[in-house]
């Protein structure tokens, strides 16, 4: 039997998205990752227990403007000014969705991903970066798989801010393939890039915070599917993937701690991109299923998402580590 394969680069935003077809490979166009941030403290030692953030930043630029999430009167602990933050996967989609995000809340963003050009919605968002929150959005060209230039790229975006705070790593492929029919290659292909690459680039921000001394919050994209067996999905390697990259997190928290670096992952439902409104045009019952599949009756879109971000990678959520946040509109509570 011919077997069908599509692999769709998700900057491991939408869980699984099915396609089905004679083996047609979709252009993975980026899967960067990368993950957050965290709080200025300095590490006395690796002893040390009890390791409390500062007063989040009362100044700045997220206080320049009043409609800055973070500000001195709007909940300053969500705020990142003076941050400096990695977006893997950030040149479009999902990835450039957290980006902006960022930049509202103060910090200093650069999308690290493997397309020569980012999307013409990223010009669009670095302008108003600019002209409006008072930071900037950056662009780096770069594959999580190309790990000697991975770390090259994120030594000198620390280097020249001398700090680096968080990271959104957000790089994966998906692809549905019934488990008879996968090959080798084609698993061994999802796990170094849903799990290889999300953890050297974790571990080259890692490197990085640590030199510094100020500590920071990663956040690794993972997925509902991560938790569950998605129904009429065959997705068995994607599913696999995601659930090592929850697990992964737990242990890179557990050694990280003492550094100051908090390790969590984000776990989205399906979500409504045009790649998936693509999809829905080959597979229209999709759409009228899957909305069904979950408490709320419907589907998310990445904006739904961009609060999370800013929430795993500021003092918000100081004290959270090695968790997973599902988001997934109840579809793994039924």
């Amino acid at each position: 039997m011919t077997p069908f394969v599509r692999v769709i680069s998700l900057y491991a935003q939408i869980l699984p998205c099915a396609w089905r077809a004679s083996r047609t490979v979709l252009p993975v166009s980026t899967y960067p990752a990368a993950r957050a941030f965290s709080t200025t403290v300095q590490r006395k030692s690796a002893a040390q227990s009890g390791r409390a953030p500062l007063d989040p930043p009362t100044g700045g630029k997220a206080d320049a403007g009043t409609s800055l999430l973070g500000t001195k009167k709007h909940l300053p602990e969500f705020s990142l000014a003076d941050k400096v933050v990695l977006v893997s996967g950030g040149a479009r989609g999902l990835g450039l969705t957290q980006a902006e995000g960022l930049l509202e809340a103060g910090a200093t963003v650069y999308a690290l991903d493997r397309l020569p050009e980012p999307s013409p919605d990223f010009h669009t968002i670095s302008a108003r970066a600019e002209k409006d929150l008072g930071t900037s959005l950056h662009y780096r060209q770069t594959d999580v798989c190309d790990i000697p230039n991975l770390n090259k790229i994120i030594a000198e975006i620390a280097d020249k801010h001398g700090r680096l705070d968080g990271l959104i790593a957000a790089a994966g492929i998906q692809q549905e393939t019934p488990a008879l029919e996968y090959t080798a290659e084609d698993a061994n292909r999802m796990l170094s890039i849903n799990v290889t690459g999300v953890f050297m680039t974790a571990q080259a921000a890692a490197k990085q915070m640590i030199r510094f001394g100020q500590g920071g919050s990663i956040v690794l994209i993972a997925s509902m599917s991560g938790s569950i067996a998605n129904r009429g999905l065959i997705c068995p390697v994607y599913n696999a993937s995601k659930a090592g990259v929850i697990q992964l997190a737990r242990n890179l928290a557990s050694e990280w701690g003492e550094y100051n670096i908090r390790v969590n992952t984000l776990s989205p439902g399906y979500i409504v991109t045009a790649m998936v409104e693509e999809l829905f045009k080959q597979l229209p019952e999709r759409r009228e299923e899957w909305p069904k599949q979950n408490m709320l009756g419907r589907l998310s879109g990445p904006r739904e998402y961009r609060g999370a971000g800013v929430f795993l990678l500021s003092d918000a959520s100081s004290f959270m580590t090695g968790s997973d946040l599902r988001m997934d509109g109840g579809h793994a509570a039924w």
